[in-house]
């Protein structure tokens, strides 16, 4: 009877493990998601409100902005190619799309920084990014992005040596970049 009562409790533990672990699976996802946002790591930027740190950094950094698409017929680019900006500084640039087609699109950019390593002082203040943008036919959209580097990037010794920054931009259509996001 003790051992029916131990193989009993064993086969509970293994059903309630699986099941745990099937649940912390399907987290997982969402869990990183979190993780990135708030600590910058993979290159994810930080969504802020302003500048908090009213010191300015002591070099300046060029920030080079890029622009693609993946299967959405639009034309996508940035107005400048680059800007060169002292951390602390809050900058705003633009990106324009147009629709070359006879159909409204709508469509989501996914960004990134790099080096990795400087996503988490990389501070958007206001970006197309955030939301959905829809198109319609043959129109032309100028897309603003406002952003600030956090100072202490240059107190921290994996990035003190960084002296220019990438922000990349991909355009996807609206289900192809829910996809992209949860990958």
């Amino acid at each position: 009877m003790a051992n029916m009562n131990k193989n009993s409790s064993l086969q509970y533990l293994l059903i309630a493990l699986v099941l745990s672990m099937l649940c912390l699976s399907f987290a997982s996802v969402p869990l990183y998601r979190i993780f990135c946002k708030v600590t910058g790591y993979g290159g994810t930027t930080k969504q802020s409100t302003a500048p908090i740190n009213k010191s300015l950094g002591k070099h300046e950094i060029k920030v080079r902005f890029s622009a693609t698409t993946n299967n959405i017929p639009i034309l996508f680019s940035p107005e400048q190619s680059y800007v060169t900006v002292r951390p602390g500084t809050q900058k705003l640039i633009f990106y324009r799309a147009q629709n070359t087609t006879e159909k409204p699109i709508t469509g989501m950019a996914v960004y990134n920084v790099s080096p990795v390593q400087a996503g988490k002082y990389f501070n958007k203040i206001a970006c197309f990014c955030f939301t959905q943008q829809t198109f319609e036919p043959h129109t032309s959209i100028v897309m603003p992005v406002s952003f600030f580097i956090d100072p202490e990037i240059e107190n921290d010794v994996s990035t003190a040596h960084i002296r220019e920054i990438t922000l990349s931009y991909i355009f996807f259509d609206s289900s192809e970049a829910e996809s992209a996001i949860k990958n």
